[in-house]
C-alpha cells in the first residue's frame, strides 16, 4: 500500500468521516459556518473527497463543481451526489482545468498540509476565482503537526508521517508542517487578503457522543481555519 493512499481506504475512510467527532463534528461545521451564505454562488469543493462538503454546499444554494486526486474518493463522490455535482480528478499541485475568473468561491477542506509547497495551488486558486471572490480553507494547525510529529524547529518546513487504521487496514499518511508565519506568507504572496483565521470548537454534541474526543478538540489545537478574499 502506497503512501496517502486514498483510494485503498476510500470506502472504510468515507464511512468513518460521516460521524466521527473530527470531520462531523469539528472541521465540516466549522469551515461550512465559515463559507456562510452559497446561494447561487458558484464554488469549487477543492480536494472534495467523498462529497459530504459538497452535498452540504448544493443544500445551500450553490452551483458546486468538485476535485479530487483519489480516483476512489471520487467513485464516493459520485455514488453520494450523483450527476449534481461535475467531478474531476485534479492534482493540486499542477496547473488547474479551470478557466480564469471562474469560481465565486473555493472552499478546501484538509488538502494543503499533503502539499510541501503552496505557492502552485494558492496561485490557481486565486486565478480562477472572480475578481473579489473567497477562498476558504482548513488545514493542520502547525502547533499540533509540531507537537504530534517531534519535530525539533517548529520554523522549518518538514515532512511526517502517521499510522491511520481504517477498517481492518492501516495505511501510512505523510504530511508536510510548516510554522503559521510560513503560511501566513504564501498567502499574501499568492495575492489574497485575510478575512478571519479561526480556531474553532466542535458542535456541542460531541461532548457526550465523543467525550475524549471533545477533551482533545478543546484543550489543544488541531485544525486551523482561513477565510480569504482575492485582492
Amino acid at each position: 500500500m502506497s503512501v496517502n493512499d486514498y483510494d485503498a481506504m476510500a470506502a472504510d475512510y468515507s464511512a468513518d468521516n460521516e460521524n466521527n467527532a473530527w470531520n462531523a463534528l469539528y472541521e465540516r461545521p466549522a469551515i461550512l459556518a465559515m463559507a456562510g451564505d452559497v446561494a447561487g454562488k458558484r464554488v469549487l469543493d477543492a480536494g472534495c473527497g467523498a462529497g459530504a462538503h459538497s452535498e452540504a454546499l448544493l443544500a445551500g444554494g450553490a452551483d458546486v463543481e468538485g476535485c479530487d486526486l483519489s480516483a476512489g474518493m471520487l467513485r464516493q463522490a459520485r455514488r453520494r451526489l450523483g450527476e449534481r455535482v461535475t467531478l474531476k480528478q485534479v492534482d493540486l499541485t499542477q496547473p488547474l482545468p479551470y478557466a480564469d475568473n471562474q469560481f465565486d468561491m473555493i472552499l478546501s477542506s484538509l488538502a494543503l498540509h499533503y502539499l510541501e509547497d503552496w505557492s502552485q495551488p494558492l496561485g490557481e486558486f486565486h486565478r480562477i476565482l472572480k475578481d473579489d471572490g473567497r477562498l476558504v480553507f482548513s488545514t493542520h494547525h502547525p502547533f499540533m503537526d509540531h507537537a504530534q510529529s517531534g519535530g525539533v524547529d517548529y520554523f522549518a518546513t518538514y515532512t511526517f508521517e502517521e499510522a491511520w487504521q481504517r477498517g481492518d487496514q492501516t495505511v501510512t499518511m505523510r504530511f508536510w508542517h510548516r510554522p503559521l508565519v510560513a503560511m501566513l506568507r504564501a498567502i499574501a504572496q499568492a495575492g489574497f487578503h485575510i478575512e478571519q483565521i479561526d480556531e474553532p470548537m466542535p458542535l456541542a454534541q460531541a461532548r457526550e457522543k465523543f467525550p475524549d474526543a471533545w477533551r482533545k478538540l478543546t484543550t489543544a489545537p488541531r485544525f486551523l481555519f482561513f477565510a480569504l478574499r482575492k485582492a
